[in-house]
């Protein structure tokens, strides 16, 4: 039984790295955001919150990149499931279309947060210029 169960779950795992392809392929795929994974107990996500997380949508990245929590420990989103090797807590992914722009791994402090996602928003303007 748990052989079956395993290979349902690659299936749907499979099924669902089709369809975010098939989608970003169609310029269907979600709009540019800020995927933030984190996990429960992870002192390093609330020294960010405090920091940060609690104006970030008020800022002008945070217009421009929504913002869209993942917990680490929970099953990934079907359309997130190319991001990869998220391993630390906090991980700053910018996704756009189905594709990930760059990460941030871990939190640096707010001057190298804010340098670092300046030059991930940089490399996307770049990616949609092209």
């Amino acid at each position: 039984m748990l052989f079956r169960f395993r290979s349902v779950a690659r299936s749907a795992s499979a099924i669902a790295l089709m369809l975010g392809v098939w989608l970003s392929a169609h310029g269907l795929a979600g709009a540019a955001e800020l995927v933030v994974f984190r996990s429960d107990g992870c002192a390093w996500c609330k020294v960010w919150d405090r920091d940060i997380g609690q104006s970030y949508e008020k800022t002008p990245e945070g217009r421009r990149l929504p913002i869209r929590y993942v917990d680490i420990d929970k099953p990934r989103p079907a359309d997130l499931l190319a991001v990869a090797n998220v391993r630390y807590t906090p991980t700053f992914v910018v996704f756009d279309g189905g594709h990930e722009i760059g990460r941030i791994v871990g939190y640096p402090g707010p001057d190298f947060f804010w340098g670092y996602l300046g030059e991930l928003i940089q490399r996307l303007d770049t990616r949609k210029a092209l």
